[in-house]
């Protein structure tokens, strides 16, 4: 093997570029099993970000099942998921353009089912017995009021048959029929409340006109977050609570509730999306669950009459999606060498099979860097958690007294959390030269509620403390320059690195994707899933104003001294465009180095080809100039005002 050669951090040439991860990567999510056959959905960044459901038979035949331009996609509390399910074969999926439910067989063209409507659907079960649909309806019909939700139940012979079998809450979810027909468990919330805060779990006996009876309410409540209710083959109704801080098993029998496994390790998930699943059943007395602990999965079999819980071994670190049926268990498994895949297990063998890679991509384990999960001392003596990667490119090295370029990585959410998987946007960074720290602020799951209640009314201070914490710990272990420090993240995660660059003097540049920099324009102007979201992280509004505006970037741009580059999708409902244009102008004015890009057609999140390619090397080029190093490839230019 030559010598590397020696060059400058953030010069090194990469095979992991922007083309190659946008056009042999594939997203996969949505799982089901109906018979022998299992079906999933694929997104696709060179389609435009269409989804596509696919179907493997058991003889290993993968077929597209969604013909163009159908978009198997819904907007039900604005993020969707749950937009298909089957049963004996026939497919029964929401499509995004005309927001109507369509039924298929896998030899036929898609039919319409419901009538054209201003309502998503989302999170179908079939009724047999009734021949229907019984699905969560998010009715956006009344445009001076905010949707109304619903459960309903649609005639599979006559679409236009839809009939309404719960409402009066704000938000609904996971409707499960229990095995003979009889009972429909389902999940509640309302306002100010997110899923993750607090839900209600519900049973009603199913009448014989189809109607539910009155609803008994089994669990949960403001303080209580319920996730994922299933039915056991043998009709007893578990869920997952985190009554104990921790989001752990419990079943409801004869109307007690008994808890399963007590373990400080999160078997439950926020609840950003329909039809998220992280347990499933083999038989009735043995239940196949997924879990996290210290920032990674685990699959585990649970048997329920011993309440033994036994870790089958797979060689993952991240496990999501997870379905159960016919002794085998179907899953989305990534490691941190590995780009995710659908992932099949014989339950009886444990025999592994990957079904369907993310992508066919194989990239020498020489260009990638392992993260290294790393615990740090912030605030009111709080630890927090986070991922580090060092640059790794087996073609380079650095000048012996230069450090890297480090960019810290603030998710989303801010309810949610980064894990080790193999992520190649994380990795086209380190194989150029980059240091990234990937970071589990307070606030973020996978520890507990207590860990995630860190930033209740603390939003814009425990996130900004715990990322900036990181990086100067990093600075102060000497792994990382501390004059090339940069902060970057999307949505919420995208308001952190602004309030990280404003309030704090520790970074040097930044990168936000359709960030917040306005947060009483947000509290204004959000859709129904997260209007009220803000009471929580920072309090109600308008009572609380003063909080807004202090904690707002766009108010406090004389505190920002160091240049920025925006990402905006135009269509975007959650952060729209004028957020991220008010702080633009802000800087331009200011004199600063700011960079602006618009994505016409994109909505919260960038799904086309083009524009993740362009998003990436626009951050590259950005820093280039920033940082003042040369870039390996050519790049197009990004307009940069005032420099």
């Amino acid at each position: 093997m030559p010598q590397p050669l020696i060059s400058p951090y953030g010069s090194w040439k990469s095979p992991i570029t922007a083309d190659l991860i946008v056009a042999g990567t594939i997203g996969l999510g949505s799982i089901v099993l109906d018979n022998t056959d299992t079906y999933w959905i694929e997104a696709r960044a060179t389609e435009a970000g269409r989804n596509v459901i696919v179907r493997r038979t058991t003889d290993g035949k993968i077929t597209d099942l969604t013909p163009s331009p159908f978009n198997v996609r819904n907007r039900v509390h604005e993020y969707g998921g749950g937009s298909f399910t089957v049963k004996d074969g026939i497919i029964y999926f929401s499509n995004f353009s005309d927001r109507r439910i369509y039924q298929q067989t896998p030899d036929s063209q898609p039919q319409a089912l419901t009538p054209v409507a201003d309502s998503h659907y989302a999170d179908g079960v079939v009724d047999s017995q009734r021949q229907r649909l019984i699905c969560v309806r998010e009715d956006f019909s009344n445009s001076s009021h905010e949707p109304v939700n619903q459960l309903v139940s649609i005639n599979l012979n006559n679409g236009e048959d839809i009939q309404i079998l719960a409402s009066g809450c704000d938000f609904y979810a996971s409707p499960r029929l229990n095995p003979d027909g009889s009972q429909l468990a389902w999940l509640t919330w309302n306002h100010p409340n997110l899923p993750w805060d607090g839900t209600q779990l519900w049973v009603a006996s199913i009448l014989e006109d189809g109607f539910l009876g009155e609803a008994q309410l089994v669990a949960g409540g403001v303080d209580e977050s319920i996730f994922q209710p299933e039915w056991s083959p043998n009709g007893m109704l578990y869920f997952i609570s985190d009554r104990s801080n921790w989001w752990n098993l419990y079943r409801w029998h004869n109307g007690e509730i008994e808890p399963l496994y007590g373990m400080e390790a999160e078997f439950g998930l926020p609840q950003w999306v329909c039809g998220m699943s992280t347990y499933g059943f083999q038989s009735a007395n043995r239940l196949i669950c997924t879990y996290t602990e210290d920032g990674n999965w685990y699959l585990a079999s649970l048997e329920l009459q011993t309440k033994q819980l036994e870790v089958i071994e797979t060689p993952y670190t991240s496990i999501s999606s997870l379905q159960v049926a016919n002794n085998r268990a179907v899953f989305i498994g990534g490691s941190a060498i590995a780009s995710t895949a659908l992932v099949e297990i014989d339950l009886t063998t444990d025999n592994i099979t990957v079904l369907r890679k993310s992508s066919e991509l194989e990239i020498d384990k020489g260009y990638l860097s392992i993260p290294q999960p790393i615990a740090f001392a912030s605030e009111n003596n709080l630890t927090a958690y986070a991922f580090f990667y060092p640059p790794q490119n087996q073609d380079y090295q650095a000048p012996p007294t230069e450090k890297p370029p480090l960019i810290v990585k603030s998710h989303g959410g801010p309810t949610s959390s980064t894990s080790s998987t193999l992520n190649l946007k994380i990795q086209y960074w380190t194989s150029r030269g980059f240091a990234v720290l990937d970071v589990n602020y307070g606030g973020s799951t996978g520890y507990g509620r207590a860990y995630r209640q860190r930033l209740k009314d603390n939003w814009g201070i425990v996130d900004v403390d715990d990322c900036t914490n990181g990086a100067k710990y990093l600075t102060a272990q000497r792994l990382v320059d501390g004059d090339r420090l940069a902060i970057a993240g999307g949505s919420a995660g995208g308001y952190t690195t602004l309030a990280a660059l404003t309030f704090r003097d520790t970074f040097k540049a930044g990168a936000s994707y359709y960030g917040i920099s306005d947060l009483e324009a947000l509290a204004k102007d959000t859709h129904k899933f997260e209007a009220r979201y803000l009471d929580g992280l920072i309090g109600p509004y308008p009572a609380r104003q003063d909080i807004y505006k202090m904690r707002s970037p766009i108010h406090f741009t004389d505190k920002l001294s160091c240049p920025v580059i925006f990402f905006q999708g135009q269509e975007d409902k959650v952060v729209p465009p004028n957020q991220a244009e008010m702080m633009v102008e802000a800087l331009k004015n200011k004199g600063l180095p700011v960079a602006y890009i618009l994505y016409e057609g994109e909505q919260h999140g960038f799904r086309r080809a083009e524009n993740i390619k362009r998003t990436l090397e626009g951050e590259l080029y950005f820093y280039s100039r920033i940082f003042g190093f040369e870039l390996a490839e050519a790049i197009e230019p990004v307009m940069i005002h005032n420099l």
